[in-house]
């Protein structure tokens, strides 16, 4: 299974050319290692190593691409963007791979992109930019306005979804109300950018984002339930369990008075989100949780795995499946 690695994880896996001395790699060693795969150059002087690379999620791949550009940049005027910046805040990026580190030089007329280097000419108020791991990038609000208005519907929810998550979300509570004065902010700024590029889309993208969604497939399964015409959905409702705990199941559609789990195979196969419990205990409780959900509501429960969220009609086929009819 991929696995993620935070920003200071990235860094410490970038090796300079001077590491690389200093542990005896000679220039006939790099190139060796090179040609054979084992090392991989991220720029001129910052490689890492195959077996650091290879079982990553493309976010935290571009994590050590966006360490080894700004390692290797002398002066401190760039400022990362766009995807770049989405890393940096631990922002999802849903089926997109970045191609390039973007960033902003601000005051410069005349720049040119390189290989794995994209250079943006976007004017940037001193407002819109602040500092994290020690990188001056764009702030959580422009990083997501540009993210709206650029990346693909489906990767825009799913950003813009897990950027209000860490406005709106006061531990455990999600705070209604600052979601909506967020949204309200944002809007006032796409107003601001009318005529730019993709600004049309992240209107639609602002007002449609939900912080309530806690994983990038439960976004896109809300954007294929829009598409499919379903109108009335509700995220992450509470139903009172058998002892007065409360569960809390992903989307209800109430169009058709169902619920959908979004199923994703990390609290199975990932030991650090079982608490403790063996793979069989989180089957059984899950068991129980679905049954007593069940019974309790008189509602249909309908589980989809990310093989189910590939488009809209494979969604459509898996609700379906259960009685499901689309509008």
């Amino acid at each position: 299974m991929p696995r993620h690695i935070s920003f200071e994880d990235a860094r410490r896996a970038v090796l300079t050319r001077e590491r690389l001395e200093r542990n005896r790699w000679s220039d006939r060693d790099i190139r060796r290692a090179l040609a054979g795969g084992s090392l991989l150059r991220l720029q001129r002087n910052r490689y890492v190593l195959d077996a650091d690379w290879t079982d990553l999620w493309p976010e935290s791949r571009h994590r050590l691409e966006v360490a080894a550009a700004f390692g290797e940049m002398r002066g401190g005027g760039a400022v990362a963007c766009h995807e770049s910046a989405a890393v940096l805040w631990d922002i999802p990026l849903l089926r997109h791979v970045p191609g390039a580190v973007h960033m902003t030089i601000p005051g410069e007329k005349h720049v040119s992109s390189r290989r794995g280097l994209r250079r943006h000419l976007d004017g940037l108020p001193e407002d819109d930019v602040t500092t994290r791991h020690g990188i001056r990038t764009t702030t959580l609000d422009r990083t997501l306005f540009d993210l709206a208005r650029t990346l693909s519907f489906e990767a825009a929810v799913a950003a813009v979804d897990a950027g209000i998550r860490q406005v709106a979300f006061h531990g455990r509570d999600y705070r209604e109300g600052v979601a909506e004065d967020w949204r309200e902010r944002m809007l006032v700024r796409v107003a601001r950018h009318k005529g730019v590029r993709g600004i049309r889309q992240a209107r639609a993208v602002v007002e449609f984002a939900d912080g309530r969604a806690q994983s990038p497939d439960e976004s896109l399964a809300r954007v294929h339930l829009r598409t499919l015409g379903f109108q009335r959905l509700r995220l992450q409702v509470p139903v009172r369990g058998p002892e007065g705990q409360t569960f809390r199941v992903d989307i209800e559609i109430e169009d058709v008075r169902s619920f959908l789990e979004v199923d994703g195979l990390g609290k199975y196969e990932d030991v650090a989100l079982r608490s403790g419990r063996t793979l069989e205990q989180v089957l059984l409780d899950e068991k129980r949780r679905e049954d007593w959900i069940r019974g309790r509501t008189q509602q249909r429960f309908v589980r989809a795995e990310h093989s189910h969220l590939r488009s809209a009609a494979s969604l459509a086929a898996r609700l379906s499946a259960f009685g499901i009819r689309t509008p």
